[in-house]
């Protein structure tokens, strides 16, 4: 039996450039969740709404993306383990990443949330680079 082909509307994520780091805007998690689903992609989702500064982010991304117990829980290290530790482990098909309520105030200050950002724009560009999707989604508390 053959596959029915999908219209453009079906698609999901289909305006949206494959290696991004943006505001999550009108999207809700479960459809980005849903997304990844159709798009038989890694969905990995992280709530960061009760970290206090930037060692929690840490040790919340590490827990809930589901680190190995070795993660240096630093931004190079958190770098580390979206790219290189990843890439080593197979193929992959594609990520949509969720960081969703990423603290702003004064113990995790704008300079601190661009440095975590820039990490996962540094990570489109590595997956970019190996012609794999990597869309990263994020709100501000």
């Amino acid at each position: 039996m053959e596959t029915p082909l999908r219209k453009d509307s079906e698609i999901p994520l289909k305006g949206i450039r494959p290696n991004i780091v943006q505001s999550i805007r009108a999207f809700r998690v479960p459809e980005l969740q849903d997304a990844a689903t159709k798009l038989k992609q890694h969905f990995l989702y992280a709530n960061l709404g009760n970290a206090q500064n930037k060692q929690d982010i840490l040790d919340m991304i590490a827990a809930q993306y589901t680190f190995p117990a070795h993660f240096g829980k630093n931004f190079d290290a958190l770098y580390d383990c979206m790219t290189d530790l990843v890439h080593k482990s197979g193929p992959q098909p594609g990520f949509i990443v969720v960081l969703e309520q990423i603290p702003a105030h004064a113990k995790f200050d704008k300079e601190a949330r661009e440095q975590l950002l820039d990490i996962f724009r540094d990570a489109a560009d590595y997956w970019a680079d190996r012609k794999i999707p990597f869309r990263c989604f994020y709100s501000f508390l």
